[in-house]
């Protein structure tokens, strides 16, 4: 992608998670995703086939993100100099969360949020996965690979609507209910 489609890109995910804290997912037409980007149907069009396509590549750009093993200090936190461990991992995804909270409530209140759920527990099951390696159950591990997807997902869809608490709250109550 060269520079000018980076900016076009960036000018239309702005404009979107702009709208998003401000109206529904399923109340934004393409049409104010543009006005608000400031470019052209045709452009829109050449990178996003659909608002739902937009929406795909909204998450893959938060997943990517969140779920990098570059870990770097950020404005709201550090964990770079910290061990990696799944704790660490957890708290880490729930800064980028809380980060992202105005549009990512945004996307959960309506339609949109099954679509941000199945693409989250896709990058969640990859972190799981591995972490099932190190620990034994007397289950099968597809079942405790899908209970951990599951519940730290609905964890994460929960705390958006309980914004009292904090990231390091949200880690400990999730590992407080959990096998590992």
């Amino acid at each position: 992608m060269d520079r000018r489609q980076k900016k076009t890109r960036k000018a239309v995910f702005e404009a979107f998670t702009g709208l998003l804290e401000k109206k529904t997912y399923s109340n934004i037409s393409v049409q104010e995703i543009i006005d608000a980007a400031n470019i052209g149907r045709s452009t829109f069009y050449a990178h996003f086939e659909t608002k739902d396509e937009l929406l795909r590549a909204l998450c893959t750009e938060i997943f990517e993100h969140v779920f990098s093993d570059d870990l770097h200090k950020e404005d709201t936190h550090d964990f770079s100099s910290k061990k990696k461990d799944i704790v660490g991992e957890i708290t880490h995804i729930l800064y980028h969360l809380n980060d992202s909270r105005p549009y990512i409530k945004s996307i959960l209140s309506c339609e949109s949020g099954e679509m941000f759920m199945q693409y989250f527990k896709e990058y969640l099951v990859q972190l799981f996965s591995g972490e099932l390696e190190k620990h034994s159950a007397d289950v099968p591990q597809e079942y405790m690979l899908n209970h951990m997807v599951c519940d730290f997902a609905e964890t994460v869809r929960w705390w958006m609507k309980h914004e009292q608490y904090s990231a390091e709250d949200i880690s400990r109550f999730f590992f407080s209910t959990t096998p590992f």
